[in-house]
């Protein structure tokens, strides 16, 4: 992934949460802009580039729920995640309806926020790479629709699996991949098995990419696994 961080909008009419949440957001390594109303909210989504928004719903000038039928006039695809003391059922309906990615109930914890903007990140993450088909990883092209992976001219075919398992780490190269993250997208289960089998899969693809001294796959202890390389591209 590029170096570029990651730019949420923020919406947060109580000024001492809000600035908590941007601080909070801001030492995870986000660039969170805050916006005191919803009219302030949609004039910075309009003047701005969001890769995720998260509004609260009670907020003077315009609610969360307009405000979030406003941008998705604009944006049909960009994530929006709600915050509301609110917990009636019709409520979340009607948040799911405008197209909520997710939604906090007041009071939630920080790290309970972090954990679903870097749930929601992921999956749209997801469907970019599946998007992507050949990667450049140090002196190979991979082809994930082909399964293939070229070196000096030379191509060796890979198994489903394991070219499953490169695609994941092509497209997080230079960033760790998490180990659950990985399993449930390819194994769909993360028990011991399949976390053995993935091990060997791992392995494998080392071996498959030893020509290249510049690439490695490294072990990020209690996370996952990293994807050294010079140079990535689609």
């Amino acid at each position: 992934m590029n170096d570029e961080k990651v730019k949420i909008l923020l919406c947060e009419d109580d000024e001492n949460l809000g600035m908590l949440l941007r601080e909070y957001l801001q030492s995870r390594g986000y660039d969170a802009d805050l916006q005191p109303d919803g009219e302030a909210g949609y004039r910075a989504f309009t003047k701005n580039k969001y890769d995720l928004c998260v509004l609260d719903v009670m907020m003077p000038k315009k609610d969360g729920f307009t405000l979030a039928s406003d941008i998705r006039n604009i944006n049909s695809e960009v994530p929006i995640i709600f915050l509301t003391a609110k917990s009636m059922k019709e409520d979340i309906l009607q948040g799911f309806k405008l197209g909520a990615d997710d939604y906090l109930s007041k009071p939630f914890s920080m790290e309970e926020l972090l954990s679903r903007i870097e749930s929601i990140l992921r999956r749209v993450r997801g469907k970019k790479i599946k998007d992507i088909v050949i990667f450049n990883i140090g002196a190979f092209v991979f082809d994930a629709q082909k399964q293939a992976l070229i070196y000096d001219g030379e191509t060796r075919k890979l198994t489903t699996k394991e070219s499953e398992l490169l695609r994941l780490l092509a497209s997080n190269a230079n960033s760790i991949l998490e180990r659950n993250y990985a399993l449930k997208s390819i194994w769909e289960d993360d028990n011991y098995f399949n976390a053995r089998s993935m091990d060997v899969y791992i392995t494998k693809l080392r071996k498959l990419l030893k020509d290249d001294p510049n690439v490695a796959i490294i072990n990020i202890h209690g996370k996952g696994y990293k994807l050294i390389t010079p140079q990535t591209g689609e």
